[in-house]
């Protein structure tokens, strides 16, 4: 199956050389190129593109708010790619429910692999941003963590689902553990983001943990 991904870049030079990268892989197409962020958001909505690749700093609407509309409307999956790792940026991306966040000093290999990971269903971290966010959080006061009330609602199975979300475990990974397909392993991630009323399955991690249902192991 052919990955269909759309570049969203303020700057012309980069576009081009991103789609010049995507389109060298002989499963990704490069349906079209946005140089803003309500571009981005038509063009997503126009072609709906399995994966949007989302510049942050751009005229408009930012790629943190384009996000948060693409992902609203349910069109595709976005992955940020940026010259900057703040931490603003970072939490503001995973908030807005991307399913990746890179720093564009990442090769082109790696930019692939997290192109197929996310058009997948997986989440995608650059490494230098999840140190980071381990560090931070770790060094966060203990609270007592809001759950959704949606987590009640689970069945049995998808919590089994969220339990290794929260493990950081891929969708490959999910269903040999769980002894299902991918395909059906994808259907329950989507119903669990639905039902505790998630974006990103960065978020159902998170919840995971809160809820204590991915022990260390």
């Amino acid at each position: 199956m052919t990955i269909r991904v759309l570049v969203a870049d303020d700057q012309a030079a980069i576009r081009a050389g991103l789609a010049m990268i995507l389109d060298a892989a002989p499963d990704i197409e490069v349906v079209a190129q946005a140089g803003d962020g309500l571009s981005a958001v038509a063009l997503a909505a126009e072609h709906k593109p399995d994966v949007v690749l989302m510049d942050i700093r751009m005229p408009g609407i930012d790629g943190i708010e384009a996000t948060r509309r693409v992902v609203a409307a349910g069109d595709c999956d976005v992955l940020v790619l940026t010259t900057f790792d703040l931490d603003d940026y970072v939490d503001g991306a995973l908030a807005a429910g991307a399913a990746g966040f890179l720093l564009k000093s990442v090769d082109a290999p790696a930019l692939l692999d997290a192109v197929r990971a996310v058009a997948r269903g997986d989440g995608v971290l650059a490494p230098e941003v999840t140190r980071r966010v381990i560090a931070r959080v770790a060094q966060q006061p203990v609270r007592r963590p809001e759950l959704p009330a949606g987590l009640s609602e689970l069945t049995p199975r998808e919590r089994d689902v969220l339990a290794c979300l929260g493990r950081g475990m891929s969708n490959a990974e999910i269903a040999a553990e769980l002894v299902i397909t991918e395909a059906t392993t994808k259907t329950h991630v989507s119903r669990v983001l639905a039902k505790l009323g998630l974006r990103s399955r960065v978020q159902a991690a998170i919840v995971a943990q809160d809820a204590g249902l991915a022990p260390d192991r």
